[in-house]
């Protein structure tokens, strides 16, 4: 019996999602017109033999959470629980703190997954790669390639070629180790918890050595990469299996609309009902987009490519809309463009009105380019990005909007360029 455990995090963790993240928990943001959580679970409910899945992080239990939980089991028709920590306890304190409920049933091993990860999500390949390559109790990463420069923003990991064992780990380390990257993806057997016992010990004996805190909880913060992975490393029991299939990460707003292209490509093969088709009387589309149903649009627009339209959006005759995101309830109106953007819960967008980002892609001639998580700032300056308009935002007639983050405002009457409009 397999277990899974999605790590969600927490409302601190989101800082660089925001404005999203204020209106909704960062792991239900829809990407390619589900939340981003469902696309991890629609991979484990696909692996053999697994029976429940965990969701472990600090929010606090809301109406959306227990909605998409609620759906989520009855859909899937699987056990699906979230544990809350109580408080930031680290990919590795997690884990450790929830041990009996993931031990409960006695599972054989069990996946750990990031949610702010997109992939393919190869799992039932690294299990069988765990079963040819690894020995009986060993550990598996999920790699990939990136190139010399980006590969010192993620883990990196040293193989030995011919055996896939991880020699060596460092996360995040100041000059090149290894253009293999960590993906944040695991696959566990019980056995994991030894490793993370004896670190939560040695933290528990160095607080007794320091001087008293009220953060009696810090022997329980532990990370997985820093903590546990390099110590593992050269020891026979971590193996890294390396996919060639789609992976990034979603730390940015600006992320999520390369990662929401990934999966919509994804979907010609896993979800092709979920593409829009070209059809008489129907908007024309362009390259993969997702329409949710109850979405009202013209005939006239022109859609895509790499573009999600949400639940009750309404969109007008003429309007351009690609490489977009348009969340639930926004109203585009009749020929205005929208490039590069994500257009926020219940906004509204003016007539002839043109809202354009800056994308934030991978460089297109590099096969092993990831996607840079910029900063809002560079230099005191807002960093060129895509366009983000927040919930309830009125964009009027004939306004330009670039580069910009858009909170609800009084006065839009006038074009904005690499500004944050509070």
């Amino acid at each position: 019996m397999l277990k899974a455990v999605i790590l969600i995090g927490g409302p601190q963790k989101g800082t660089r999602f925001r404005p999203l993240s204020f209106e909704v928990p960062k792991p239900l943001f829809p990407v390619a017109g589900v939340p981003m959580l469902q696309h991890h679970i629609e991979a484990c409910v696909k692996v053999p033999n697994l029976k429940e899945i965990l969701l472990i992080g600090f929010y606090q239990p809301n109406e959306e959470l227990n909605r998409f939980l609620f759906n989520a089991q009855q859909e899937f028709k699987m056990s699906i629980r979230y544990l809350q920590e109580f408080a930031a306890l680290g990919t590795g304190g997690g884990i450790y703190h929830f041990r009996d409920q993931i031990l409960s049933g006695s599972p054989e091993a069990f996946f750990v997954l990031n949610a702010d990860v997109c992939s393919a999500f190869p799992l039932t390949e690294m299990l069988n790669f765990q079963k040819e390559h690894g020995e009986p109790n060993s550990f598996v990463i999920l790699g990939t390639t990136a190139n010399r420069k980006q590969s010192m923003n993620y883990g990196c990991i040293v193989e030995n070629e011919e055996t896939n064992e991880v020699l060596h780990y460092v996360e995040k380390p100041s000059t090149f180790v290894s253009d293999i990257i960590n993906c944040g993806i695991y696959l566990f057997n019980p056995e994991i918890f030894q490793h993370i016992g004896a670190v939560f010990q040695k933290n528990q004996q160095d607080m007794l050595l320091e001087e008293p805190t009220n953060g009696w909880h810090r022997a329980e913060a532990i990370r997985l990469e820093q903590d546990i992975f390099t110590a593992l490393a050269g020891q026979r029991k971590l193996y890294v299996y390396k996919t060639l299939s789609f992976w990034s990460q979603i730390k940015s707003a600006g992320s999520a609309i390369y990662a929401s292209r990934l999966y919509l490509n994804q979907y010609r093969t896993t979800h092709p009902e979920r593409l829009a088709p070209n059809k008489e009387g129907a908007p024309k589309i362009t390259g993969n987009v997702y329409i949710h149903p109850t979405a009202s649009i013209d005939p006239t627009a022109v859609l895509g490519p790499n573009v999600s339209i949400g639940t009750g959006v309404t969109i007008g005759a003429g309007v351009r809309v690609r490489e977009s995101i348009i969340l639930h309830g926004a109203n585009l109106q009749d020929q205005c463009c929208v490039l590069n953007s994500i257009v926020g819960w219940d906004s509204t967008i003016g007539k002839w009105a043109r809202v354009e980002g800056t994308p934030s892609d991978p460089n297109p001639n590099d096969p092993f380019a990831k996607i840079d998580s910029e900063t809002l700032f560079r230099d005191g300056k807002l960093t060129p990005s895509i366009t983000i308009l927040g919930c309830n935002v009125t964009i009027p007639s004939e306004v330009i909007i670039l580069n910009s983050i858009v909170l609800p405002h009084k006065d839009l009457n006038r074009g904005f360029k690499n500004q944050i409009i509070l």
